[in-house]
């Protein structure tokens, strides 16, 4: 064997021994085994340090007042305090909190209550149109619960509103001002609630696009049982694809950006005690809310906040893994950096505020003070290194700043095997939600925005006003969020700029250096950038409601005729179902499936299959939306399979 390929094998030799060790162990475990998920997690965190270690070893420049050193200091500094974050998240991932037995046990609690527990059901809105309300109204009165009281809150002050509330069989609140924004909408409904005659025992919180499920005031409240318990939080399922989704055409193959967090991270933080809540989908003891005043106001994250606020009372929040709601992602690439930058500043004005983790006998244990600075962190240092990743090799093409001194070789001994490790054992724990291509475009499509929410937040904490995240809106027409392409474009374009002038212009004397580990990293950061920007342009959503995937039988009736088909999905506006359609396109027909039967036109033909269009009255909508967010229907991908992700996104890129 030739002395260069020696060396290689050599090099890649961790990489192969990381790889080989998780393909014959990792199919023999379970992932809900928490001797199996903490071995795994030992061995990540030890093979994260280890490149660590190197890092900080043999990578960076001589020390100097120079331009490489100071850059390189950085560059490994933002590293290290995101692995720091990235260990304490490993280690929480250790252990895994499943509450639905609970559930099944205390539900008898529940029923030999007489009378049952008083719920006031808050339904938050400012600006959302009325299709949206419309379902969540009807969802949340439809609740298999006889004792709750159903109540939106209107920050808009709309009149149509008030009078759909009083159609739909509702309460219609409203105040004089938003002071607040969302938390001061909550607190006013509170004070209202609490002077009437018979005030509640618990209150349900539903931002305005959330529908819950007839079955999720019978799963939460068995919770309850235990006096300690202040919050219940149930995670967010999507009805619609977010950005990501819809804009790289993967809405088949990939789930939505927060089933990781709400499947696999909130189950290990609820395992340790610091699961928190998220606002809407949850439901809060009133009796606690009282003796603390209601919502926090001092950060627009108020759902963490009154988590910590909570606690100091001694409340805990418990976090139940069933799919319970159904609500809208953000639609738009604006709308998702919105949120997520409403998020990043919410929690660091969390850090500065009185609850902060750094402060002293504040109430916090120690382990929420671990889980804030680990959340910190990971607003922080993640997204500033994610930045920096795509910076670093701009700089060293364009301006020869050696940031990092390190050959292709040496690098790939110590980095690939911890890479190699995060894909395996974090594909096993998180059951494939976690994609390195996917997870670093997510990042860096609001990483800019995020960093300067952070600096924002951690410069001027207070002042700040509450910006929603808007739902709805004409999505039919292709649009180009042009402010955050243009500057994937220019990130682009030095890049490639780069790489032309060491290469080219240089005769390629630049490789003769140190610079093949550059190249590399490079060409995967242009990967990253061709997938961001096309999430920027935004693909046309022709359907007025999404469809969730059906396994009824549907029979149609034509005349005197029935007709027996599988059906496949069905939405608030139609249904699609396989065969040959029984009459032609424009057919009145009549469609029956689960306990529903609706009046429908024949729309579309397919090679396979067909489509219906509903036609239903007031009454038989309220039956189909109660039909649609039942639970029985199926909004996203069961099974994540690597490469049709990875085919999903070539296909998106070449088109």
């Amino acid at each position: 064997m030739s002395p260069t390929a020696n060396i290689l094998l050599e090099a890649l030799s961790p990489a192969a021994l990381v790889l080989g060790a998780s393909l014959a162990v990792l199919p023999w475990l379970r992932a809900d085994d928490v001797r199996a998920r903490a071995a795994m997690v030992a061995a990540m965190v030890a093979l994260m340090w280890r490149y660590m270690l190197w890092r900080w070893m043999a990578t960076l420049p001589p020390v100097a007042l120079s331009l490489d050193w100071i850059v390189g200091l950085i560059f490994v500094t933002v590293e290290s305090l995101a692995i720091i974050g990235s260990t304490i998240s490993l280690v929480f991932l250790a252990r895994l909190q499943n509450r639905s037995g609970d559930v099944d046990r205390n539900r008898a609690w529940l029923a030999a209550r007489a009378p049952p527990p008083l719920v006031d059901v808050f339904i938050c809105t400012y600006n959302e149109e009325e299709r949206i309300l419309e379902r969540t109204i009807v969802g949340a009165l439809a609740m298999e619960y006889a004792n709750k009281r159903v109540w939106v809150l209107d920050d808009g002050r709309r009149a149509w509103l008030a009078q759909l509330c009083t159609r739909l069989g509702c309460e219609y609140l409203t105040r004089p001002d938003n002071t607040h924004a969302k938390a001061g909408n909550i607190n006013h409904g509170l004070q209202h609630v609490a002077a009437l005659p018979d005030p509640p025992d618990f209150i349900a919180i539903l931002d305005a696009d959330f529908v819950p499920m007839t079955s999720f005031l019978q799963r939460t409240l068995p919770l309850f049982h235990e006096d300690d318990v202040g919050i219940v939080q149930t995670p967010q399922h999507f009805i619609n694809p977010d950005p990501l989704q819809s804009n790289l055409s993967t809405t088949r193959v990939w789930p939505d950006e927060q089933r990781y967090f709400f499947d696999v991270v909130m189950a290990s933080k609820d395992a340790w005690g610091v699961a928190f809540c998220c606002g809407t989908s949850s439901v809060i003891r009133f009796s606690v809310l009282e003796k603390i005043g209601g919502f926090p106001t001092w950060s627009v994250t108020e759902d963490y906040l009154l988590t910590l606020r909570m606690s100091t009372e001694g409340y805990r929040t418990v976090y139940l893994n069933e799919r319970l709601s159904l609500g809208l992602a953000p639609e738009g690439l604006k709308e998702y950096i919105t949120q997520r930058s409403r998020w990043a500043l919410g929690f660091v004005q969390i850090c500065r505020g009185p609850l902060g983790p750094l402060r002293l006998r504040n109430g916090l244990t120690p382990i929420e003070r671990i889980s804030l600075i680990e959340t910190f962190l990971y607003w922080t240092a993640n997204y500033s290194f994610r930045l920096l990743g795509i910076i670093v090799p701009i700089l060293y093409w364009l301006l020869d700043v050696h940031a990092v001194h390190a050959d292709v070789l040496t690098t790939l001994s110590y980095y690939l095997p911890h890479f190699m490790a995060q894909i395996m054992v974090m594909g096993w724990m998180a059951q494939g939600r976690v994609l390195p291509i996917m997870s670093d475009v997510t990042q860096l499509l609001a990483a800019s925005q995020i960093v300067k929410a952070v600096a924002t937040g951690l410069v001027r904490p207070k002042g700040h006003k509450f910006r929603v995240t808007a739902k709805g809106g004409d999505r039919s027409k292709l649009l180009v969020q042009w402010p955050v392409l243009n500057v994937f474009l220019l990130y682009l374009l030095l890049t490639v700029a780069g790489i032309v002038w060491a290469f080219l212009l240089e005769d390629g004397s630049k490789l003769r250096d140190s610079s093949a580990l550059c190249l590399f990293w490079s060409w995967y950061n242009i990967v990253i950038l061709t997938i961001a920007c096309l999430v920027c342009i935004e693909q046309p959503r022709l359907r007025t409601a999404e469809r969730l995937r059906s396994r009824d039988v549907a029979l149609i009736s034509v005349g005197d005729k029935v007709f027996e088909y599988a059906l496949l999905d069905v939405s608030l506006t139609g249904a699609r179902l396989a065969g040959t359609m029984p009459a032609g396109i424009g057919t009145d027909v009549v469609v029956a499936f689960s306990d529903l039967s609706l009046p429908a036109k024949v729309a579309r033909r397919g090679d396979d299959d067909f489509a219906l269009r509903f036609e239903p009255g007031q009454s038989l909508n309220a039956d189909l939306i109660r039909h649609i967010y039942s639970g029985q229907l199926e909004p996203q991908v069961q099974k994540i399979r690597p490469a049709r992700v990875a085919a999903a996104l070539i296909g998106r890129i070449v088109r």
